[in-house]
């Protein structure tokens, strides 16, 4: 059964939604410049008591902080971007956190190279963060191993897109909202049904 996560999560009752439809994981945008933003104290308010992985995007901070974070928010893993993603994924996993590292979509990803579990995207160099746009699933349908598949993600291409590329999870965001920020739960719902049927 494919692992699911939703992103983006900004409210509590989307929170709650989302963990009714079934999702095995829910992440919260730690990077300033996203409609999707929230602080880490609301991170930990949304996250308390959830019976999912609770995960925190972050970008260009030290690992160091990162495991501070993580310790004084109760959140269970992260979502590292900028220079600095593979450390943070590597201190992240040795101290017994989840770690979705992302992966610039790419023929011949070595995903056993990448610490923590692979999370294929699309790749951009103007954003940090999730892109919201599909790419080519063909790249990646030999990788092999476990691995997360995001970018441009919803319930009308979740189907093909896990039969195309054999992805251990899946993970979306903006494909499930009504508007930056604030989830659509009918698709938030369908999404996870037809992601989980595969």
């Amino acid at each position: 059964m494919t692992w699911v996560k939703v992103c983006g999560l900004t409210n509590a009752a989307d929170v709650a939604a989302t963990i009714d439809a079934g999702a095995d994981a829910i992440g919260f945008v730690h990077i300033p410049e996203s409609p999707r933003y929230v602080s880490l104290d609301q991170a930990a308010q949304l996250a308390q008591g959830v019976p999912c992985h609770s995960i925190l995007l972050t970008v260009d901070l030290e690992p160091a902080a990162v495991l501070e974070i993580l310790a004084t928010t109760d959140l269970d893993g992260v979502q590292p971007y900028g220079s600095r993603a593979a450390a943070v994924a590597r201190s992240a996993v040795q101290a017994g956190y989840v770690a979705l590292t992302p992966q610039p979509a790419a023929s011949g990803i070595d995903i056993a190279s990448i610490p923590g579990i692979p999370l294929i995207d699309t790749p951009s160099a103007a954003t940090r963060g999730g892109t919201g746009v599909a790419f080519d699933w063909n790249m990646v349908a030999d990788l092999g191993g476990r691995f997360v598949l995001a970018g441009g993600l919803g319930p009308e291409n979740i189907v093909d897109a896990v039969a195309t590329t054999g992805a251990w999870g899946v993970d979306a965001s903006s494909g499930l909202e009504q508007a930056p920020g604030q989830k659509d739960p009918a698709r938030v719902a369908a999404f996870i049904a037809k992601a989980k049927n595969q």
